[in-house]
C-alpha cells in the first residue's frame, strides 16, 4: 500500500472502464486522483466510490480534444492540490471502419485519440516542469499500434501516433533535463463494459476468434492494465523511460 502516497493524479476517460480502473487503484495506493471525463454523473460515482474508501479525488469536466479544456483543468487542479505528478492519457474512442470512414470519422478519432494526448502532454509538461517534484505521464496506447486489423484504420492509426509521440516526448524531457517520464501501455483486448458491449453484440464465433488471439487463454481485466499503470506512476519506474509496456495476454508474441 502508498506506492503513489503524495502524489496527484490526473486521469482522463476516468468514469468507467481502464479510466475508472486505474483511478480506484492510484486512489488506493494514495494518490489524490483528478476524475476527468465528458460524463459527470459516472465520473462523480467514482469520485464518491473513493472517497467512502477514504481516499481524496474530484471530478472535473475535460474534453480532451479541446484545448481550452485542458488549460481549465490544470488550473483548478493546481488551485486544489497544489501541484501534479501523474497524468495518465487514457480517454479514447474506437468506432470501427477502414477506408470507406469518412474525413468527418478520421479526424473525430484524430481528435480525440491522439490530439487529446498531445495537449495532455503539452499542458502536464507545463504544469510539472517547475514543481521540483518527479512526474510522470502515462499513455494508454493500443496493442492495435503495432499490428493490423482490417476494420480499424483511424483507431490503429491514432493509436500508432500515441506510441511515436509516446517516445518524442520522453527525449523532449531528457533533453531538457526535466524529471519528468513519459511511457504507454499497449493494452490487448480487456473485458471493460464497453468492450462486453461489443461482444454481446457479436456471434460467438467472433468472440472465440478474438479470445484465441490472446494465447493466455482468455481477455484481460481492467485492474491488469491499471497495475501497469500503478508501476509506470510510482517511482519504482524511476529508469523507465520512452518505454512500450505491453499488456496483451501474448497477443504480441505469437503474431
Amino acid at each position: 500500500m502508498g506506492r503513489v502516497s503524495g502524489t496527484v493524479a490526473l486521469v482522463t476517460g476516468a468514469a468507467s472502464g481502464l479510466g475508472e480502473a486505474i483511478s480506484l487503484l492510484l486512489a488506493q495506493e494514495g494518490a489524490q486522483v483528478v476524475i476527468a471525463d465528458i460524463a459527470a454523473e459516472p465520473g462523480a460515482k467514482v469520485v464518491n466510490t473513493i472517497r467512502r474508501a477514504g481516499g481524496d479525488a474530484s471530478y472535473v469536466h475535460l474534453d480532451v480534444s479541446q484545448e481550452a479544456d485542458w488549460q481549465a483543468v490544470m488550473r483548478s487542479t493546481i488551485d486544489r492540490y497544489g501541484k501534479l505528478n501523474v497524468l495518465v492519457n487514457n480517454a479514447g474512442i474506437a468506432p470501427a471502419g477502414f477506408l470507406d470512414i469518412s474525413l468527418d470519422h478520421w479526424r473525430r478519432v484524430m481528435g480525440v485519440n491522439l490530439d487529446g494526448t498531445f495537449l495532455g502532454i503539452k499542458y502536464a509538461i507545463d504544469t510539472m516542469r517547475n514543481s521540483g517534484e518527479r512526474g510522470s505521464i502515462v499513455n494508454i496506447s493500443s496493442i492495435m499500434a503495432m499490428v493490423g486489423n482490417s476494420v480499424s484504420a483511424a483507431y490503429s492509426a491514432s493509436k500508432g501516433g500515441v506510441r511515436s509521440l509516446t517516445k518524442a516526448a520522453a527525449m523532449y524531457c531528457a533533453s531538457e533535463r526535466l524529471p519528468i517520464r513519459v511511457n504507454s501501455i499497449h493494452p490487448g483486448a480487456c473485458m471493460t463494459p464497453a468492450f462486453k458491449a461489443v461482444c454481446d453484440s457479436q456471434t460467438a464465433e467472433w468472440v472465440k476468434t478474438l479470445r484465441e488471439k490472446h494465447p493466455i487463454g482468455h481477455f484481460g481485466d481492467p485492474a491488469d492494465v491499471a497495475y501497469g499503470v500503478l508501476y509506470l506512476a510510482s517511482d519504482e519506474s524511476k529508469f523507465v523511460l520512452g518505454s512500450e509496456l505491453v499488456i496483451d495476454g501474448g497477443w504480441l508474441a505469437s503474431d
